[in-house]
């Protein structure tokens, strides 16, 4: 059994124990997983499209229904509202995140092998701020898309936001945005890593707390 630590900031410095590292290892296959699963869907249906269009967005591209074609008719819909075509160019915000996906994993498989309490909360910190970069470029984007339209096009809209979450009239189309499987690894890991955290750091203080009414 390892000795009660003098104060919390000694507990920080408190190697991993094996569970942990090997719950910590566990959870990289999740976070590896979501690199090739789809990350979040937005589709919409009217009553031309009963069988409505939709788009996939991967961390390292897009996905469309009917072979892709799906692609093509939102980007001609869009045209005559004035957006902005949808284009991996266009989506380019999204060409850091794989890189991040594998440099988290990366540290987080050392902190597995060599980390401590200290280390592990920099891997939580790193999750969060990962996840949340990239769900904040993605409501800018929708933002752009919804905003930036061109005032020549053949049929005026105001500006308007995108739905990000949830389902959103706009004119004759029902749009959805929802999150896919990627979305859901991706959240499984960052949830693991900060119960994991949560857990260490609950127990460390208790353990200070025990060492200070022991050495009173």
């Amino acid at each position: 059994m390892n000795p009660l630590p003098s104060s919390f900031a000694d507990y920080l410095d408190t190697p991993l124990r094996f569970r942990s590292r090997i719950f910590l290892a566990l959870l990289v296959v999740p976070l590896l997983f979501s690199l090739a699963l789809p990350l979040w869907r937005i589709s919409m249906t009217a009553p031309q499209y009963p069988k409505g269009l939709w788009l996939d967005i991967h961390a390292g591209g897009l996905d469309a229904g009917n072979r892709g074609h799906d692609l093509t008719e939102i980007n001609t819909l869009n045209h005559y509202i004035g957006m902005a075509h949808i284009t991996r160019e266009e989506l380019r915000d999204l060409d850091w995140l794989p890189f991040g996906l594998i440099g988290l994993a990366l540290v987080t498989l050392r902190c597995a092998a060599l980390g401590n309490v200290r280390a592990i909360i920099d891997v939580s910190m790193m999750a969060a701020y990962i996840s949340m970069v990239a769900f904040g470029r993605f409501i800018w984007m929708l933002w752009t898309f919804g905003h930036n339209l061109d005032p020549k096009a053949p049929v005026r809209m105001d500006p308007f936001m995108p739905v990000v979450f949830g389902s959103k009239q706009i004119a004759n189309f029902m749009t959805h945005s929802w999150p896919r499987p990627g979305s859901a690894l991706l959240f499984t890991f960052t949830f693991g890593v900060w119960a994991l955290t949560a857990w260490l750091l609950w127990s460390g203080r208790a353990k200070a707390r025990r060492y200070a009414l022991s050495a009173a």
